[in-house]
């Protein structure tokens, strides 16, 4: 017989956006899907029946999502690994490498709709490392900014696909755009200049029809604009300056753009009619063709429609070079003409020799203020630092002339009137010489400007170290456009002149500097020994403290520079920067204020310091002046007192921020003493502490018309310094031994 074995009752597959029917001891189902079921009539009194035993389950449900947390897993995962990509930051707050509740616990930069992150905002934070593997499961987020940080490495593959707002710019990211970014339907804005992105951009645009803005400046993008740029239909902006691009930009005739700008690149051919027409051109920097233009093209022109003389000039040398090249039978004559006139010019040099060697040398000596330095001149100017030394310039400029002369583009030499002694607060009229480099020379001194050579990140831009075939160590300020106000205009000239009149032995010495295609370069002495920003708050349990003779003389010296810079410099010189990070420390630990004469840089912003730096006066740029720099150099005191950061949001929210927490304790001899770094381990002159104190408590005042003159703090100080060489001299410093080996190791 066979066996009967009962057939499986077919599966029954539910949709997933619906609901699967409730068992048949429900009351509205009966055991069979048909029988003794409620007519329709009756559904709505037996729902309401049955509803207030219903309500509470549904409550319990909600309030049970609630316990659990608010933001989506797929979501924390992605941040979690984030998080550790980024390297742990202590200044993301509230985040984690596991686990978490963004949404609900308000980690910083991370804003969301219900349970789905749907923004990042982590702008100028000072992140490193790189952004992660999983950033596509974050498909809510709308609004992705990681500009203004030291983010390396590729960009990721993965980035949240449903981004309308992506911001990478300002970084120090390598390798190219990730082909992800082609499915990013909803772009509108790309923002990815001021990195080190490179090779040939791909044809990966023809699907962003959304985006209005793409800027790729200042990176290292060659070969031709790829035809999908012509897909870009609601494109306004496009930014490709700075980069190595070649070819013609005919794609971009189809656009209707209004800013384009495309300077310093290598693009020819002509300019598309069409292109004329938009307000914000910028096309300078490129080779474009001359004479008369093909229908629908003009030639290249700069923002007052004047075409570019550069290339006019060139067309012209290029003809006169083809007419030598055909007149071999004049070229002789004209150089037996040549050989007469300058036998003709010898006998008359002796002659005028005999009678006055003088006036020869007077003559010589004037040509020679007009040379050009060469790059790598191992001159005396270069270890110069106080107003007072002189300056040996023919010397200078002897040694720069038995060099190969430089390349091309650094032989621009500028006279003595453009730079006009204006700042020199001596009233010297001494011409001011600074060594003007190649850029050549920079890129391969500094590998191109590379992440392995980056300094620190400023808020004008980043520094890098060179290193120099001739052994010389410099540092080397790129000043990035990106990063400065929409309204700033400078003259960059004008600033250079500006700063190589300031002269002081605590204040960084201007060496040279390159403006070429597009780059603006300064070049300063490096100090070996950083910042005092990262002697207090980066060293390791291994680093030798700073003892407290040296904090003194580190606090005296910076105020030596302030007071020259408000009341020595004429006119005035405000810095507007004063921080620790631009307090530099040679191999002495004696300090070095960096950034002086850039505040043009921040005439249009109020946030250039660093969170606990800007005096309360400091809502907006125009009420920023010299007691708002003694404001801030009372904060960097108080560093050098607590060896605490000027905001940290590590601690307890009443300590957070340092002069809020410091203030009311200055004068309260107890609280002082445990307010002092832990680093010094007692180790201090009390009376030295308690007048540092009040030094402090005076630039910190709330009011500007309290706070003291610069001339006032440098004498306190002074009067700090001199109790402690007293107490020295009678052998009652503990800290001697410490502060001499101090004073001679070397840091890096």
């Amino acid at each position: 017989m066979r066996e009967c074995i009962p057939e499986e009752p077919p599966k029954v597959r539910l949709s997933r956006h619906r609901h699967p029917r409730l068992p048949s001891a429900h009351p509205l189902h009966s055991s069979s899907p048909w029988k003794d079921r409620p007519s329709p009539r009756s559904v709505p009194s037996e729902m309401a029946r049955y509803f207030p035993r219903v309500l509470p389950l549904l409550l319990f449900l909600r309030l049970s999502d609630l316990v659990r947390g608010n933001t989506d897993q797929a979501d924390v995962s992605a941040l979690n690994v984030m998080y550790s990509s980024l390297n742990s930051p202590s200044q993301l707050t509230g985040w984690s490498s596991s686990g978490g509740d963004p949404c609900v616990n308000n980690w910083k930069g991370i804003k969301c709709s219900g349970s789905s992150v749907t923004k990042i905002t982590l702008s100028g934070l000072q992140l490193t490392g790189t952004m992660g593997y999983q950033l596509s499961s974050l498909i809510s987020v709308t609004y992705f900014d990681l500009s203004k940080n030291n983010l390396n490495g590729d960009i990721p593959y993965q980035l949240p696909p449903n981004t309308t707002h992506l911001n990478l710019a300002g970084n120090a990211l390598t390798g190219g755009i990730p082909y992800s970014v082609s499915q990013m339907n909803h772009l509108k804005y790309l923002n990815l200049a001021s990195n080190q992105l490179s090779g040939q951009l791909t044809d990966m645009f023809g699907e962003l029809s959304s985006l209005s803005l793409l800027d790729l400046s200042f990176n290292r993008f060659s070969g031709n604009l790829p035809n999908s740029f012509g897909s870009l239909s609601s494109l306004k902006t496009l930014n490709l300056q700075n980069n190595q691009l070649s070819g013609s930009v005919d794609v971009l005739a189809t656009l209707s753009l209004e800013n384009l700008n495309v300077q310093n690149n290598q693009f020819t051919g002509w300019i598309p009619n069409k292109l004329k027409s938009i307000n914000n051109l910028k096309v300078g920097g490129n080779s474009w063709s001359t004479g008369k233009p093909p229908p629908g093209m003009v030639t290249a022109r700069d923002n007052n429609g004047k075409s570019h003389k550069s290339s006019i000039k060139d067309a012209k040398h290029n003809k006169v070079k083809k007419g030598k090249q055909h007149s071999d039978l004049k070229g002789a004559v004209i150089a037996v003409i040549l050989i007469a006139v300058l036998v003709v010019a010898l006998i008359l040099l002796a002659l005028v020799k005999r009678r006055s060697s003088g006036s020869s040398h007077y003559t010589d000596e004037r040509l020679s203020h007009n040379r050009s330095f060469s790059p790598l001149a191992d001159n005396k100017f270069t270890g110069l630092k106080d107003s007072s030394s002189s300056i040996d310039i023919k010397a200078i400029e002897t040694s720069s002339m038995e060099l190969k002369p430089p390349a091309a583009e650094t032989q621009k030499t500028y006279n003595d009137n453009e730079f006009a002694n204006k700042l020199n607060s001596r009233g010297s009229t001494d011409p001011v010489s600074l060594t003007i480099y190649a850029l050549a020379d920079l890129q391969a001194a500094t590998g191109s400007f590379s992440s392995s050579h980056l300094l620190g990140q400023g808020n004008i831009g980043c520094v890098y170290k060179a290193k120099f075939n001739d052994g010389k160590v410099l540092a080397v300020k790129k000043i990035e456009t990106l990063n400065l106000s929409g309204s700033c205009s400078y003259d960059f000239m004008e600033i250079v002149s500006g700063i190589s009149r300031l002269h002081h032995s605590n204040i960084a010495e201007l060496l040279g500097y390159c403006s070429s295609s597009g780059y603006q370069l300064l070049v300063y002495e490096l100090q070996q020994n950083g910042s005092l920003h990262g002697f207090l708050h980066l060293s390791d349990d291994y680093s030798r403290p700073l003892t407290w003779d040296t904090r003194v003389r580190i606090a005296l010296g910076t105020a030596r520079a302030i007071e020259y810079l408000h009341e020595v410099c004429a006119p005035s010189v405000v810095h507007k920067n004063i921080k620790s990070s631009n307090i530099l420390l040679d191999t002495e630990l004696n300090p070095c204020l960096a950034d002086c004469g850039l505040v043009i840089f921040f005439e249009d912003t109020s946030e250039n310091l660093g969170p606990g730096y800007n005096a309360p006066e400091c809502t907006k740029p125009s009420a920023y002046s010299m007691k708002s720099d003694v404001y801030s150099f009372g904060v960097v005191m108080l560093e050098l007192l607590t060896g605490r950061k000027p905001y940290d949001s590590s601690k307890p929210r009443i300590e957070q921020s340092l002069v809020r927490w410091a203030a009311s304790q200055l004068h309260d001899i107890d609280a002082l003493a445990q307010m002092v770094d832990p680093a010094l381990r007692g180790l201090y002159p009390p009376k030295s502490l308690s007048r540092f104190a009040d030094v402090i408590s005076l630039c910190i005042q709330p009011e500007p018309e309290f706070r003291p003159a610069m001339s006032e703090v440098v004498q306190s100080l002074a009067r700090c310094v001199q109790r402690t060489s007293i107490r020295k001299r009678m052998g009652r410093d503990r800290s001697t031994s410490r502060r001499s080996n101090d004073s001679n190791h070397g840091y890096y």
